[in-house]
């Protein structure tokens, strides 16, 4: 039995948010290879914000290299001790690690059924993770469709009170070259999302 068949069917517009916040997980999880990069460089955006945003992120990548971007991204993540910025939930939220957002968090990924890949040792709270599990909701991934609703909760819950500020602090950084344009992307993004779901809760 094919068990995609099973599942609700996600619309096109559905899939497109899903490759987006797939995209930006896989992006933010770890520097990009030549042929990522390659498929970065051939995306196309139209005149809307997160449109040029993307066309501004297609050019850079053109003339990026994996060599300097694996550069770039270690002294914005990794660095001697810490990174330029701390991408979790908690440290925004709190100014601390492993604090209260991330034990919500776990307890949210529990009710949808989400465990942590047993080759993954950061906290859940992290950016690149959170985008990832929004793409496994939308398309059901975690076993089901998620819902509009449980989409907007998660959402509202876990990455619309501080993604927004992570992605304009990824614009700013100093050693941000190809991540200020995934920054743009991301912050376009966000304040899409997080419009889309206050209008479907007015028209409730």
């Amino acid at each position: 039995m094919n068990v995609a068949a099973t599942l609700p069917e996600v619309t096109q517009e559905d899939r497109l948010r899903a490759d987006l916040y797939n995209y930006l997980g896989v992006m933010l999880s770890g520097p990009p290879d030549q042929m990522l990069l390659d498929q970065t460089a051939n995306l196309e955006g139209d005149e809307t914000p997160l449109g040029q945003a993307i066309q501004g992120l297609a050019r850079v990548a053109k003339v990026s290299r994996p060599k300097s971007v694996r550069t770039e991204f270690n002294a914005l993540f990794i660095g001697l001790g810490r990174g330029e910025l701390l991408p979790y939930a908690s440290y925004y939220l709190t100014g601390f690690l492993n604090e209260k957002p991330l034990a919500n968090l776990r307890k949210t990924m529990a009710s949808l059924g989400m465990t942590r890949a047993q080759d993954v040792f950061e906290p859940e709270d992290n950016i690149a993770s959170l985008m990832e599990m929004m793409a496994g909701m939308i398309v059901g991934r975690f076993g089901r469709v998620a819902t509009i609703s449980e989409q907007q909760q998660f959402f509202n819950a876990h990455i619309g009170s501080w993604a927004a500020h992570y992605f304009a602090d990824l614009q700013a950084a100093k050693s941000s070259v190809l991540y200020a344009s995934v920054g743009a992307v991301g912050a376009a993004f966000m304040d899409i999302e997080r419009e889309a779901f206050r209008m479907t809760k007015a028209e409730r």
